[in-house]
């Protein structure tokens, strides 16, 4: 756990008592903070209050008393309008932060000779690959790679600073628009496309919180700029036009200059005085897809940021073992391949997969985001048949009429069952993909607890089989 610093002696309100907001408790406390905990769910107050953690019920409190609100990223900070805890916080001129940010005062405290480096990634689609993948090639390459963030371990929950730390974090923008001080060595954007719009106060909002990414950003610095959207090409412009840090464009489907690029599978690097083509992608199994090419090459900008050799960010590429519930080839059963795509939570993120695969049985649903699955319709026709599940299943249904047969199959479980049979019926090699282009949040916490439970469906439909096979 990180001792946050620049706190001692202060008072600490948090609000949120899901995993940030517990270890952000934990940490402000060893760095000498007194804090004040809340939640809304009696069960998330009597799990901190067994943790020996001060439950204050914050909307009686003096909040005048308060030095800062630390807010969980999943708590609206300003739409579709400020939380109750924004308003008293903002009426009583008390700071309001996020577990990032506690994170970044943290190292910028510390002494140069204690100073971890830093890697912050972030973008609409690829940030959990990419950020995994990035920690993989760290550890091959020999340092300490401490990686969590919106991804396994919360910021805070990693291993305490040291000057030979490493720190990979995957930022969303809920975490960035609570975040003003982070100062990445390697800051990466990869992508922006509509999502998170309601939480943003619509496109402009959400493109002002990525962007975030390169706020404290200084020379020496570099930024890592995916310029395959015009969201993208409009930032790497403007942030070039600075001239304050190294900018490292990437793209995975054009040759650029001054950056890192694919074309057809083959990462060239072009960050010195001529291209130069570094790796075949083809051979890093867990790298199918043009979408895997950029994330490919974000991770090999940001590793040579971060003073990894050339040799030991390839070598990364290619053992990189693959992200669970992203694409995750859980093996088959007979001649039914499952694959679970789970972390696919918008229509843009199940592309990627449904890109890659010729023909599969797609399971689909859940907390639609605006637009649904409009925007997939020119991969219609590779769709065997439909198994549609929670909130989004009427709408789903509408979309696909005259386009591909589909079902409302209502939830998960009842999905698996009959695109299995009807997979088994067809007689030939099939695939059945769950890949949601859906939030989770209506049927299961998160997008990995749905995964897992896709994954022990297979397994109990397989049988002793599917065990030995999927296990």
């Amino acid at each position: 756990m990180i001792k946050v610093r620049g706190f001692s002696g202060k008072r600490v309100a948090i609000f949120g008592l899901a995993r940030t907001g517990l270890t952000a408790a934990r940490a402000l406390i060893a760095g000498g903070a007194e804090v004040a905990l809340w939640d809304e769910k009696p069960e998330a107050r009597n799990a901190a209050m067994k943790l020996g953690l001060p439950v204050v019920d914050l909307a009686a409190a003096e909040w005048i008393d308060f030095d800062a609100l630390m807010l969980s990223p999943g708590v609206p900070l300003t739409h579709p309008t400020p939380h109750w805890t924004v308003e008293r916080a903002r009426a009583a001129n008390v700071e309001i932060l996020g577990d990032v940010e506690l994170f970044a005062r943290t190292v910028n405290a510390c002494s140069e000779g204690r100073k971890p480096k830093v890697a912050a990634i972030t973008g609409t689609n690829g940030k959990s690959t990419t950020t995994a993948l990035l920690g993989h090639i760290v550890k091959s390459a020999g340092k300490d790679a401490q990686v969590g963030g919106n991804i396994g371990l919360g910021v805070l929950g990693l291993e305490e600073m040291h000057g030979g730390a490493v720190y990979i974090l995957e930022l969303s923008s809920y975490q960035l628009d609570l975040t003003s001080s982070l100062k990445p060595d390697a800051a990466v954007l990869l992508n922006i496309s509509p999502d998170h719009l309601e939480r943003h106060g619509g496109m402009e909002g959400y493109v002002a919180a990525k962007r975030r990414v390169f706020l404290d950003q200084v020379k020496g610095d570099t930024a890592i700029i995916g310029v395959d959207d015009a969201y993208g090409q409009q930032i790497c412009t403007e942030i070039t036009a600075a001239n304050r840090r190294t900018i490292r464009p990437i793209s995975s489907g054009r040759a650029i200059g001054r950056g890192v690029y694919a074309l057809s599978g083959m990462l060239y690097d072009a960050t010195g005085e001529r291209s130069v083509e570094v790796a075949d992608l083809a051979s890093a199994l867990a790298l199918p897809g043009r979408h895997n090419w950029q994330n490919a090459a974000a991770a090999y900008a940001a590793a040579l940021a971060l003073g990894v050799s050339s040799n030991d960010a390839v070598r990364g590429l290619m053992t990189f073992p693959g992200l669970a519930h992203r694409m995750e080839n859980l093996g088959a059963i007979g001649r039914v391949k499952f694959v679970n795509d789970s972390k696919a939570t918008n229509a843009d993120a199940a592309r990627q997969a449904m890109s890659a695969i010729p023909r599969f049985y797609w399971i689909a649903g859940g907390r639609a985001k605006a637009g649904g699955i409009e925007d997939l319709k020119d991969l219609f026709p590779k769709i065997a048949k439909a198994y549609l599940i929670g909130e989004a299943a009427d709408d789903f249904k509408t979309t696909l009429k005259d386009h591909a047969p589909a079902v409302i199959a209502g939830d998960l479980h009842r999905a698996v069952e009959l695109a299995y049979r009807d997979a088994q019926a067809a007689g030939e090699d099939a695939v059945i993909l769950l890949s949601p282009a859906c939030a989770s949040f209506d049927q299961f916490p998160d997008f990995e607890v749905r995964g897992d439970a896709f994954r022990e469906i297979v397994q109990e439909f397989g049988g002793e089989q599917g065990r030995q096979r999927l296990g």
